[in-house]
């Protein structure tokens, strides 16, 4: 897969972690480029595709296509946040209790 229909490789993420966990001073597990709150991004606005952000990751999943690709378009970088950036992150945000409050 070279080309996603919606996704331009052009545009650059939105920083170095998940815009939305940052405005609430809250923390994340694993990054993804669309973040954590992929799913409700793509019900709300149709963007079909998210991707690893994680260093040493380079795999899509396709709402649409409910299917998960290892390889897609090249993107702009960042391909993946700061690797002393530890995850879960950001440093000095994750609760002792991080475990307990993942998503079921």
């Amino acid at each position: 897969m070279t080309e996603i229909k919606g996704v331009d490789p052009a545009v650059p993420p939105s920083g170095n972690g998940c815009v939305e966990c940052d405005a609430a001073g809250s923390w994340w597990l694993h990054l993804r480029r669309c973040g954590q709150h992929a799913t409700k991004h793509f019900r709300e606005t149709g963007h079909p595709v998210i991707r690893s952000f994680e260093p040493g990751e380079d795999w899509f999943w396709s709402y649409p296509e409910e299917d998960f690709y290892e390889t897609g378009p090249v993107l702009a970088a960042p391909l993946h946040h700061p690797k002393d950036q530890p995850t879960p992150g950001p440093s000095g945000r994750v609760p002792h209790d991080w475990r307990s409050r993942l998503n079921p």
